[in-house]
């Protein structure tokens, strides 16, 4: 419990002993500070250790990210909604509502693809699984099995053109450390990849509202409580992860049937111009005791992704959605086009409101 050994300070024992009160960002977080790093301070001082679990307002998150969909929710129950999103749960069996939801849904997604074709030239089908992965790069959030289930989809599609699957766009997003180097080569993958897969045959919000699928695949207990999770919920994407910090809070909220869980290149085809270019991402699969479990992980993954897929062909999936304390909602009339700016007076009005 010594605040300086070997002429070095502990930061985390200093914090402990300079407040009057410490918390973790979530309830398994929380636990494992009382029960293992911080166990004899909370022994001393049980009274000191709280848990306050990161979270997300729908204020900024439903009511100003996605003001189609507040405008629907409204219209239907009124505006107390907002402070107890709880009220949405009598609607999961309302047919009109779930199909305003998905027109909402729909819209948004339109919207996303005019972005998508003027910035980069790219036509998508608005019909497609948006799957979303949203968060910083690192290796213990793992876009790289992401990417990994990726090429092996395209593989299956190329192997059997007749297969029948469930048409997706893959959407990353994530910015990393300058001197990074293995996350940037993870980049530099994920972004060969999907040149090569789409040549074969202020974004934040837009990608958000139009998800369908969020990606929360961190390696269990590394993740303190991430938020991206909440965000895309909110906005009634269905949810792919493991079973790890705020997102255990969120299956025990919505149930485990609403919630997909799963645990458990080497050679130049992504990069013609440097066929070696990837070997230090398959060293560290194949080298170095897969650290963050991508491979052991990979099968699970695979399957709860099938999952994903049946989920979304079923019209029922938007119950799912509704049941995830998600919203429903139909285009505002008159509405500019970037959904997002709706009027600074209006936007004034709600802030002040709420």
């Amino acid at each position: 419990m010594s605040i300086i050994e070997d002429q070095i300070v502990n930061m985390g024992y200093l914090s402990i002993v300079s407040t009057h009160a410490a918390n973790g960002v979530a309830e398994l977080h929380s636990s494992l500070l009382k029960s293992t790093l911080f166990k004899d301070f909370y022994e001393l001082s049980p009274e000191k250790f709280q848990n306050k679990t990161n979270g997300i307002t729908p204020r900024r998150w439903l009511l100003l990210c996605n003001p189609a969909l507040f405008d629907l929710i409204t219209s239907k129950i009124g505006e107390k909604w907002i402070t107890n999103l709880s009220q949405l749960r009598k609607f999961v069996n309302d047919q009109q509502f779930v199909r305003d939801i998905q027109r909402v849904k729909l819209k948004n997604k339109q919207r996303l693809l005019t972005k998508f074709k003027d910035g980069y030239g790219l036509n998508i089908n608005p019909a497609s699984m948006f799957d979303v992965q949203i968060k910083r790069i690192h290796e213990y959030k793992r876009q790289l099995l992401n990417c990994l289930r990726v090429i092996t989809l395209y593989n299956r599609i190329k192997d059997n053109t007749n297969i029948k699957t469930v048409p997706r766009t893959v959407i990353f997003g994530g910015k990393t450390a300058p001197g990074y180097l293995r996350a940037k080569l993870i980049i530099k993958l994920i972004c060969n990849v999907g040149r090569i897969a789409n040549k074969d045959s202020r974004i934040a919000e837009k990608i958000i509202r139009a998800a369908d699928l969020s990606e929360q695949i961190s390696l269990t207990g590394l993740e303190a409580s991430g938020t991206s999770n909440m965000k895309m919920i909110l906005n009634g994407a269905l949810t792919i992860g493991t079973l790890d910090r705020a997102n255990i809070e969120m299956d025990e909220r919505v149930g485990r049937e609403n919630v997909i869980i799963f645990d458990q290149i080497p050679d130049g085809y992504f990069s013609p111009e440097d066929p070696n270019l990837f070997a230090e991402i398959i060293k560290s699969l194949l080298d170095s005791n897969d650290q963050y479990m991508l491979l052991a992980d990979y099968s699970e993954y695979i399957k709860a992704q099938d999952r994903a897929d049946n989920l979304f062909k079923k019209s029922g999936v938007l119950r799912h959605q509704i049941k995830k304390l998600a919203g429903p909602e139909e285009g505002r009339t008159g509405m500019k086009d970037d959904a997002e700016t709706c009027e600074q007076s209006q936007v004034q009005v709600r802030r002040k409101r709420y």
